[in-house]
């Protein structure tokens, strides 16, 4: 998909250095795939303390391949 965007040419310049890509189109994916990732482990993250843990489970017999 073809998208026009007005970037701040110094953050590109960084982005290109920091990230090592050799293409505009690349820095920016990887700045998008690295954002994404970021924002998905904070909401796990989040979950930290709000699940419930059932204290009697066996994990270890749940694991058994028999």
């Amino acid at each position: 998909m073809t998208t026009n965007l007005a970037l701040d040419p110094k953050l590109l310049d960084r982005a290109l250095k920091v990230s090592g890509e050799k293409t505009k189109k690349a820095a920016v994916t990887k700045a998008l795939e690295e954002f994404i990732a970021r924002r998905s482990q904070k909401k796990l993250l989040e979950l930290m303390g709000s699940l419930e843990w059932d204290d009697k489970f066996d994990y270890k017999s749940a694991r058994s391949r028999g």
